[in-house]
């Protein structure tokens, strides 16, 4: 097969798309996080509906509660900016622009320890002279 001095992998390619997945999961993960706080619904009915009697009888639930709005709003804001940060590193690898752009978008997908994330930081690393 002839060659036409274009060496491009699949490593740099696949990297960057499980980047973007991974990325994506996390947007949405953290976006839903965000609009259930935001939007004031109810989080111990909907946390109960999926739970039926476990907080019958626990006392404490009252008392931690006013804090658990806080801790999704915090949490999910984070999994929003490393979601983003991921995808913009994904379509960086794919475009073959900033390697190091890339490997912060793919660290980025692996922070809340997704199997993605891992395998895009593997990949983009490995595929460091495509750049």
């Amino acid at each position: 097969m002839a060659s036409n001095g274009n060496s491009r992998g699949g490593l740099l390619t696949a990297g960057g798309a499980l980047s973007i997945v991974a990325g994506a999961f996390e947007v949405i993960g953290g976006g839903v996080m965000v609009a259930l706080v935001s939007l004031g619904i109810p989080l111990r009915l909907w946390l109960a509906s999926f739970l039926p009697g476990i907080l019958d009888g626990w006392y404490g639930f009252e008392h931690i509660w006013p804090v658990v709005p806080i801790w999704l709003t915090i949490i999910g804001g984070l999994l929003l900016v490393l979601g983003i940060i991921a995808i913009v590193g994904g379509i960086s690898a794919i475009r073959r622009k900033s390697f190091g752009l890339s490997l912060a978008g793919a660290i980025c997908a692996f922070i809340p320890l997704n199997l993605f994330g891992l395998l895009a930081v593997i990949f983009v690393s490995l595929a460091r002279r495509e750049f």
